[in-house]
């Protein structure tokens, strides 16, 4: 198993605990699927933020890319090693589990943030079902009638986001789709094409070329998240289909909402990770001083954005959205 994804060393960690330690302060883990997708680098702020404000220390790791359990595997083993008592972590795939558990086993609260997995003693998240049901409702608003020819660009099969996200955007589109507890995907004759982005800008716009390429027709777009949708658009743009296609998405990331309000991406559903970091700390924060472990799921909220409000379907305008980026204020 490769060490070296982990943003912080054993000897890094073990160090930073014992200093902690030294000093009084509780120390806590935190587990991100990658570094460089902006949700996960305000996830970080928030919770090196509310960490500061507490009196705790943050130790930090990641993948290199969406999927990279082994790296997230490494990073739980060295902070239990170094000394957390709390491990938040957005789960890249199940294979982690059994690391989880061995960590519980030694004392140590693990919480989920964003990603739902087995035996998480707490899950801190958005719904992500219902922030699919939200962009669907609003792209089958705005196309108003016209039959649907619709792309779905997925983050990769089986991760229980992914799924919920694509499924609630099937339902809320008014298309048959599987429940929230359901990790397989939906497909419908609507829905034309289907491809993996594992999130990130360049997976987008290569998915959408493929897609374009199968049906050149194709008039909504789902995306997994924003970065996807960018490549999307880029894609669009490229065939020069850019104009008559809804593009909708998750986060609501500042870059994102500032998308919004230049036509690349029609509606996003708006989560808030600092939240969701802030929560985790304080609950780390909480066990260290009485003992007492969070428990159940806490959603975090979402929100739809949209520069073009449509009948029936409930949102607030960009600059609304832009106040709430990534859960600011």
């Amino acid at each position: 198993m490769n060490k070296t994804f982990a943003t912080l060393s054993l000897t890094a960690l073990a160090f930073a605990a014992s200093s902690a330690f030294a000093a009084g302060e509780p120390v806590i883990g935190l587990i991100t699927k990658t570094e460089t997708n902006p949700f996960f680098v305000k996830m970080k702020e928030g919770a090196q933020a509310e960490a500061k404000k507490l009196g705790a220390k943050l130790m930090s790791a990641s993948g290199k890319k969406d999927g990279d359990t082994a790296a997230q595997i490494t990073a739980i083993e060295n902070m239990v090693t170094a000394g957390a008592k709390t491990i938040l972590i957005t789960s890249s795939g199940d294979a982690i589990l059994p690391a989880v558990k061995k960590a519980q086993a030694k004392g140590v609260q693990v919480i989920a943030l964003d990603s739902p997995f087995e035996g998480a003693d707490a899950l801190f998240a958005t719904d992500n079902y219902k922030a699919g049901v939200l962009i669907g409702q609003y792209a089958k608003e705005a196309l108003g009638g016209k039959p649907a020819k619709i792309a779905m660009l997925d983050l990769f099969p089986g991760h229980p986001v992914g799924a919920q996200r694509h499924n609630g955007f099937m339902s809320g589109f008014g298309l048959k789709a599987n429940d929230a507890k359901s990790n397989e995907l939906s497909s419908t004759p609507e829905t034309v094409c289907a491809g993996d982005t594992d999130g990130n800008q360049a997976k987008g716009q290569t998915t959408m070329e493929n897609c374009l390429q199968k049906d050149p027709g194709i008039n909504v777009v789902y995306t997994i998240n924003e970065p996807a949708a960018a490549g999307a658009y880029n894609a669009l743009k490229k065939a020069g289909k850019e104009k008559g296609v809804i593009v909708v998405s998750v986060d609501g990331g500042c870059a994102g909402i500032a998308d919004v309000g230049k036509g690349v991406i029609a509606a996003t559903s708006q989560q808030y990770p600092l939240k969701m970091a802030s929560m985790g700390v304080a609950a780390g924060v909480e066990y260290a001083k009485s003992g007492k472990k969070s428990s159940g799921y806490v959603d975090t909220g979402v929100t739809l954005i949209a520069a073009n409000a449509v009948k029936g379907v409930d949102s607030k305008d960009v600059k609304v959205g832009t106040e709430l980026c990534w859960g600011k204020k």
